[in-house]
């Protein structure tokens, strides 16, 4: 397969899961729809913790330390949703959600609206933060393989049939942030070689468990939390591993 092949790929499942889900959420009631969304929320809750688990990961232990990995976690959530509250992250995607909507040709009212951005935005985060995303993409970009892209899009693709079924056609959208950032990590890991070593992928993995922990609550309606101003700290973690190992 061609490098890049596995964004591709990606980047069809969510449409295709998206469509079908359309499909079927247009015949179910809105409770049905309610639970459906319930049961999003639970399982992200769980792949949440399997991702932040790697907190404990030994090869970030052995690197920065015992007591420091869930510092470096703290520290990257506090400076990465302090940046993204300052660059106005969560309002910029909302706006991109607006004028996808727009494109698309939906309806214009506040209802239709809002329910395209949260479509569109809960979809594009737990598609585009997870371990998947940028380890699969910098190992398609370094041609070894896209193995890891193929089955985190079987895994996409089932979502997004449950979630265009309870959050509409916003979650269609959420391909075009699926195409652009996996393809930018695929371009990334073409350019650069194999430039993240293993304890920092397992603070960026720590870090983005904690983040998809927000998306669950979400979902969960339990409280609206702006993961999108906190997208900066998958960028912070690494670099604070670095900081902790050069300061060692």
């Amino acid at each position: 397969m061609f490098i890049g092949a596995g964004t591709v790929v990606n980047v069809l499942a969510v449409l295709v899961g998206s469509g079908i889900g359309l499909l079927v959420g247009n015949r179910l009631p809105a409770r049905t729809r309610v639970v459906v969304t319930d049961g999003l929320g639970l399982v992200t809750l769980v792949i949440a913790a399997l991702s932040a688990i790697a907190v404990t990961d030994r090869l970030l232990s052995d690197a920065v330390g015992p007591s420091a990995p869930v510092l470096i976690v703290l520290g990257a959530v506090v400076l990465g949703g302090f940046v993204g509250s300052l660059l106005r992250i969560e309002h910029r995607l909302e706006r991109i959600g607006v004028v996808l909507q727009a494109r698309m040709g939906g309806a214009a009212d506040d209802g239709a609206r809002a329910r395209f951005v949260e479509g569109f935005m809960t979809a594009s985060l737990v598609f585009c933060v997870g371990p998947l995303t940028i380890l699969g993409s910098i190992t398609d970009g370094l041609g070894g393989g896209a193995e890891q892209l193929l089955l985190k899009s079987a895994l996409d693709g089932f979502a997004a049939i449950a979630f265009a079924a309870s959050l509409g056609v916003g979650v269609m959208a959420s391909a075009l942030a699926v195409g652009v950032i996996q393809g930018g990590f695929t371009v990334l890991g073409a350019l650069m070689g194999s430039f993240v070593p293993e304890p920092h992928v397992a603070a960026l993995t720590a870090t983005g468990g904690v983040l998809l922990i927000g998306v669950a609550l979400r979902l969960l309606n339990i409280r609206q939390v702006a993961v999108g101003d906190m997208l900066p700290a998958l960028v912070v973690a690494p670099l604070l591993v670095q900081s902790v190992i050069w300061l060692r």
